[in-house]
């Protein structure tokens, strides 16, 4: 265990590739939802605290150092290549009260009241059965635990939206905006969706907080290319459309958020989120 004496005698070397490799950049993206829960969690040592859907260790590394040593961390997530980069990020901020299992919300391989508290940073508006996977998160909450998440609000991205519907209809398509309607109402649930889902799950929800932040950028062109928007959201977009007619919108679209980025100066993207705090 790193003790204070450690931690007083350390010696960073800045030039090392495995503090460089540590120290990434935390997706602004997961940020600002993070920041809400942390400060919504109830910090108490000796927790047994569970991330559901804990990625590449954000909010999980963060939480088991606010904690402290007595605490014992679990992130949970298919996703194997991002838990082998928490455990890289543990390893060398030794920290030492965490583990990262293989698995899905869905059917998570722990015991029945096992955790004083679970929280999920905008991950379970992401599985595949959201109801199975509160429920899940329900039934290994000890009795009292606390359960935190975040999620995206409907108007999310509510200004891209509306131009790409408009796209749609422009370009001959616009039985598609149908479908389009229905990833945005899939993806980001209002909040009596999730309400109804929390009382489903046998869970108390004690309060809700909603904010909001701008993702902002200078053209179509930089949006389109954005790092993230490709990574998390391009596919779903495209999958709107037949494939062939993919290229032809998609310039379309680009053009027409040039023309906002030029009349009001970028295309400013409301993130309206919610953090749900509930109890077992």
């Amino acid at each position: 265990m790193l003790t204070l004496e450690d931690i007083l005698a350390e010696k960073f070397d800045f030039e090392s590739s495995d503090l460089v490799t540590a120290f990434d950049e935390l997706p602004l993206w997961s940020a600002p939802f993070g920041l809400m829960l942390l400060d919504t969690v109830r910090l108490r040592p000796s927790l047994r605290a569970l991330d559901v859907g804990s990625g590449a260790g954000f909010p999980l590394l963060e939480l088991a150092q606010r904690l402290g040593p007595e605490a014992r961390v679990v992130g949970i997530d298919p996703w194997r290549s991002a838990a082998d980069r928490a455990r890289l990020k543990a390893r060398f901020y030794r920290v030492d009260n965490v583990e990262l299992v293989e698995g899905v919300a869905e059917q998570m391989p722990f015991p029945d009241a096992h955790f004083d508290l679970v929280v999920s940073n905008n991950g379970l508006n992401n599985v595949r059965d959201p109801e199975r996977a509160l429920a899940e998160c329900g039934r290994v909450s000890a009795p009292g635990a606390q359960l935190v998440f975040t999620a995206n609000l409907p108007e999310t991205m509510q200004a891209f939206y509306d131009v790409f519907s408009e796209v749609l209809r422009a370009t001959g398509h616009a039985t598609r905006v149908e479908a389009l309607t229905a990833h945005i109402a899939a993806k980001r649930p209002a909040r009596v969706v999730w309400e109804a889902r929390i009382r489903e799950a046998g869970l108390t929800l004690d309060r809700v907080l909603e904010s909001r932040f701008l993702w902002r950028f200078a053209s179509g062109r930089a949006l389109l290319r954005h790092g993230f928007i490709r990574l998390g959201f391009l596919d779903a977009w495209k999958a709107v459309l037949p494939p062939d007619d993919v290229l032809p919108v998609f310039r379309e679209l680009e053009q027409r958020l040039d023309g906002v980025a030029r009349a009001k100066g970028d295309v400013a993207l409301g993130i309206p989120y919610a953090c749900y705090d509930c109890r077992r």
